[in-house]
């Protein structure tokens, strides 16, 4: 069927009946992806008290080297706040150095890392915050910090700081979101396979709604310089979460900062069972944007992953790449009843 032209108007599509069954099925399409897309985004309503289960006494003990992977999980290092110009200024601490690593009972690595951790400190700030980092280099090879984010080609951190050498790096907090920081000395890879890497979480002006915020970053371990990684690990140790599970509450909405710092495997998943997720990618929007129960992630690609469980009980997150998990990189939530 067609209709005549109006000619006060300039001429308009003729249309057929295939064409406007077509466009409304393209405009009922829409309209579901928009009700879906709702539907991922959370209820608006007065924030909730966050609960956090205490540690148990075993995870208090459960130190390996220099630092617990447990206490890691929910460590923000938000600096030394000063006031300059009217400004704020949060001003860190970061030191390279060379410690021998644990890996497990019977396996040692020298791993070199920042202020004695793999991952080095989660640093934390608010949009709009200048941040000052005094990094030391108390290793015996040159290193450096690289910041993802935005800042002027000076403070990159490309340039080699030498055994014994301090330098200062200073930059706007920008944009908000989640931004890997690591050594970006060549060999790259063999730098950051050592353990040189960590996270720095820019927090938007006005918050994120309560949470039981959570960091998990997946490493790799290549034992014998060959190029491929034997072990894997979240949280710089392999398997420590499958034998200390992390304790969360039954309904408690999780947010989990996820990174992925393995080299030589060029993409790995992140998978969490009998529950979905819902993705802020980058940490660059306060809506979620897809829902998911795996996430696909190349190497220094970040998220983050907000989640709560219905259910208590002991449920399993790992990569789907199950030689990774085998390997060391998976673990347990432990849901206790709400």
């Amino acid at each position: 069927m067609s209709f005549p032209a109006n000619p006060l108007q300039p001429s308009q599509p003729k249309w057929n009946r295939r064409q406007v069954l077509l466009w409304g099925g393209a405009a009922i399409g829409a309209g579901a992806s928009a009700i879906a897309l709702k539907r991922l985004l959370p209820a608006r309503s007065a924030p909730a008290a966050v609960r956090i289960p205490p540690l148990l006494a075993e995870a208090n003990q459960a130190v390996v080297g220099n630092f617990n992977p447990m206490t890691l999980l929910r460590e923000f290092d938000r600096g030394v706040v000063k006031t300059e110009n009217g400004r704020t200024v949060r001003e860190f601490e970061v030191t390279a150095q060379s410690t021998v690593l644990p890996l497990n009972s019977a396996l040692t690595h020298v791993s070199w890392n920042l202020n004695g951790r793999v991952p080095g400190p989660t640093l934390r700030a608010t949009a709009g915050d200048r941040l000052r980092i005094v990094f030391h280099n108390e290793d015996g090879h040159s290193h450096s910090l690289h910041f993802h984010g935005t800042h002027a080609a000076e403070m990159d951190g490309i340039t080699p700081i030498r055994h014994g050498k301090t330098t200062i790096y200073e930059f706007d907090a920008e944009p908000y979101g989640v931004h890997p920081y690591h050594c970006h000395i060549a060999p790259v890879t063999r730098h950051i396979s050592k353990g040189l890497y960590g996270l720095l979480i820019v927090d938007p002006p006005g918050g994120r709604s309560p949470a039981d915020e959570l960091v998990m970053v997946m490493g790799g371990y290549d034992l014998n310089d060959d190029n491929h990684n034997e072990i894997y690990a979240i949280n710089g140790i392999p398997n420590y979460y499958r034998d200390h599970p992390i304790r969360i509450y039954q309904n408690q909405r999780i947010r989990l900062y996820l990174l992925n710092m393995i080299e030589f495997d060029a993409a790995v998943t992140f998978h969490i069972h009998a529950n979905m997720f819902q993705v802020y990618r980058t940490g660059r929007s306060l809506q979620p944007t897809e829902e998911s129960d795996v996430i696909t992630m190349g190497t220094a690609e970040r998220h983050i992953l907000e989640f709560a469980y219905r259910y208590p009980g002991r449920f399993m997150f790992h990569p789907h790449q199950d030689t990774l998990a085998e390997r060391g990189c998976m673990g347990w939530f432990d849901v206790l009843p709400a």
